[in-house]
């Protein structure tokens, strides 16, 4: 549930909630269980962010052999798939962590195609083409569809396609990288060409996706790359039996 950030608009893919449902929620017994960030990012901020991305970055070839390159639509199950892997493994030890299955894998691979733009969908690979890193962002449609108001006809159409080219924000869908790469520079080349990919196409502010307030990693990482947090979610929890002990530690059970 979204309890701070509720002046900013819904991006892509993302629930937005009255700031009165917080204490409805907590009134009835609702606690805390866990917290998670959106930050934002800034295009206009690239030269501000700690040179040590950069330098991670343009390490990564030479000294790794772990190249980037753009997504395929023509191969998006196999891409997708790919995802899944690394999904399963990169955040395999985050609070709530549900591996994906195969007929999600379907599902995602269907919901994508239609919006994936190649130009934020980046894969690392390294030389003999293991996956080891991806980087999945989203052109922020919900501008082009606060312009038609949900009417595609008769002119909404038309209405779509001018506001389509002129989307200026991005959400970060997902970004992770295989355990045993996660100190070679990858995330940070990834970043780079989330940043290099606004600048190519003049989107000026990138908001992440949902970041766990305990994933201290990735939240120092936005902080070297300029980033504030300006949405923040709450997952909450009630103990159906308030007498009961808990079968789980707390925080386990959403």
């Amino acid at each position: 549930m979204l309890i701070e950030g509720h002046e900013l608009a819904p991006q892509i893919l993302e629930n937005w909630h009255d700031p009165y449902y917080r204490e409805l929620l907590e009134t009835q017994g609702f606690v805390k269980a866990m917290d998670l960030y959106k930050w934002e990012i800034m295009e206009a901020d690239r030269d501000s962010r700690l040179p040590i991305i950069d330098e991670l970055a343009d390490r990564l070839e030479p000294e790794h052999g772990i190249r980037l390159r753009r997504m395929s639509k023509k191969r998006l199950e196999a891409e997708v798939r790919a995802f899944m892997d690394i999904y399963n493994q990169a955040w395999s030890s985050n609070w709530g962590f549900v591996p994906l299955t195969d007929a999600e894998l379907e599902h995602m691979a269907k919901e994508l195609k239609p919006g994936l733009d190649e130009d934020f969908a980046c894969v690392a690979e390294t030389a003999d083409d293991e996956v080891v890193g991806v980087s999945l962002s989203l052109p922020d449609f919900n501008q082009v569809l606060a312009k038609i108001n949900g009417r595609l006809l008769p002119f909404g159409w038309l209405k779509a396609l001018y506001a389509r080219r002129r989307i200026g924000e991005l959400r970060v869908f997902a970004l992770g990288v295989k355990p045993g790469f996660q100190h070679t520079g990858v995330a940070a080349a990834l970043y780079c060409d989330v940043w290099d990919a606004c600048g190519r196409r003049n989107m000026p502010r990138v908001e992440t996706g949902w970041i766990l307030e305990t994933n201290t990693a990735m939240n120092r990482a936005m902080e070297a790359l300029t980033g504030k947090i300006v949405k923040r979610y709450r997952i909450y929890e009630r103990l159906l039996d308030p007498e009961a002990s808990p079968a789980f530690p707390r925080g386990e059970v959403a």
